[in-house]
């Protein structure tokens, strides 16, 4: 297979590929059954012209049967009055006419034959485009049918995608507030225990805490003291 040739065939199945896509097959369902309609009416017309010719010929035969009657009577007014050469006249002109009828009958007889076999013809037609369209329309309903059937699904799928898309957010947001929650504890956490030192806060002279410090553990022997002694007067009594 030459280049041309290879090409020639792919760009055939290319081509074929995107009629397949755009093409609506109810639409070529329904234009099929409108040639056949079309080709209905044509058998129809056939078959009325083919009656027309036949009504055309037996009305020619009725008028040559009138002109075989008139001369049939020509050749007997002839003979009363001794013209038989007048009587002869009349006669041949009799069967000339009669061979000319024979004729007609021979036409009318072939033209009721094809006029039977249009009509046996027009019958199998509108019997076999019935029977199309019966089966046309319900291709076409099992086609909406599917097709509805693939649009939810393609839609169905869309929204299943987006819900992952979301579930993947929220648990990213989840993760992160989560995330931002432990370092608030933390921060709390080393905050209380003296871990972190906020900078706008004047930091304590050390002798002044040192004092502090003697101060507090003084209020605390203080105390103790005092408590010693309530207990021991308690007992006293």
């Amino acid at each position: 297979m030459g280049l041309m040739s290879r090409m020639s065939t792919i760009f055939k199945s290319k081509v074929s590929a995107t009629l397949d896509s755009v093409e609506d097959p109810r639409q070529t369902l329904d234009y099929s059954y409108e040639r056949q309609m079309e080709l209905l009416q044509q058998v129809k017309r056939s078959l009325a012209d083919a009656v027309t010719s036949r009504k055309q010929i037996e009305m020619q035969k009725v008028r040559l049967e009138a002109d075989i009657q008139k001369y049939q009577g020509e050749a007997e007014a002839a003979l009363k009055v001794g013209r038989e050469d007048l009587a002869r006249a009349a006669l041949e002109r009799k069967a000339a006419t009669a061979a000319q009828v024979q004729g007609l009958d021979a036409q009318i007889a072939e033209l009721k034959g094809q006029e039977g076999k249009m009509e046996e013809a027009a019958r199998r037609l509108e019997t076999k485009i019935a029977s199309f369209r019966a089966q046309k329309e319900v291709i076409k309903a099992q086609y909406t049918t599917a097709q509805a059937q693939v649009k939810m699904g393609e839609a169905a799928t869309g929204v299943s995608e987006e819900l992952a898309d979301v579930g993947l957010a929220m648990q990213r947001a989840q993760d992160k507030t989560e995330h931002m929650r432990a370092r608030a504890q933390a921060i709390d956490e080393l905050s209380d225990q003296g871990v972190l030192e906020d900078p706008l806060t004047p930091q304590a002279d050390p002798i002044e805490r040192e004092l502090h410090e003697v101060h507090m553990k003084s209020q605390v022997e203080d105390d103790l003291a005092a408590l010693k002694a309530k207990i021991g007067a308690g007992e006293g009594q």
